[in-house]
């Protein structure tokens, strides 16, 4: 049987870690059996440990990666500026607490996708989880002091402040309104709409 070379064995590795973060989203991670995502990312099921020691350890790197790409688009919404549609923390929590972003269950930012699942898990991933809420912590925070000299001074402690109650807002209100929507259209529509006119405030 020919050997696979390292950049295929790569490759593998990142179709598992993609197809595990849209079903754990999805499913969640203990409704997730190795079998099924290994035939989601087009693998067999006894390559799994190829490549991972455990679903945990699974788990764990899929925090890290989903967090890491919306952590991207946290940067790139604060490296862009002020735009039309607003400054960048305006624009994130539009985007965040949209209908689009409700209903697209196996994508998205796994702050709310995965919240409930996180404190179910091991230690590891909860640890990944944590570094995931801490990134959105700091870049929130640093754009709250950032912009300060708009206005009155923000001292760290202030921004900080601003930053959990930001995210707290964010999560809360998408985990609600995904929560109600198929038997409450109406209202997860009206906490979308609300939170995003106040989580700023």
């Amino acid at each position: 049987m020919p050997r696979i070379t390292k950049e295929e064995k790569a490759r593998n590795r990142q179709n598992i870690v993609e197809a595990a973060g849209r079903m754990f989203r999805a499913q969640g991670i203990d409704a997730v059996g190795i079998a099924d995502l290994m035939k989601e990312a087009g693998l067999t099921h006894g390559g799994f440990y190829n490549h991972f020691a455990s679903k945990d350890d699974l788990a764990a790197e899929v925090c890290n990666a989903s967090f890491a790409a919306s952590l991207g688009v946290l940067r790139q919404a604060v490296e862009e500026g002020d735009a039309p549609t607003g400054p960048p923390l305006r624009r994130v929590v539009q985007d965040y607490l949209s209908a689009e972003h409700r209903d697209a269950l196996d994508g998205g930012c796994p702050s709310a996708s995965l919240v409930v699942d996180a404190g179910r898990q091991s230690e590891a991933v909860q640890r990944e989880y944590a570094a995931g809420v801490e990134g959105y912590l700091a870049g929130f925070a640093a754009e709250f002091a950032r912009t300060s000299g708009e206005g009155a001074e923000v001292t760290p402690e202030e921004a900080r402040e601003r930053a959990v109650l930001l995210l707290s807002r964010m999560v809360g209100a998408m985990v609600l309104a995904r929560a109600v929507r198929h038997v409450g259209p109406e209202l997860s529509d009206e906490i979308l709409r609300t939170c995003r006119t106040h989580a700023l405030d």
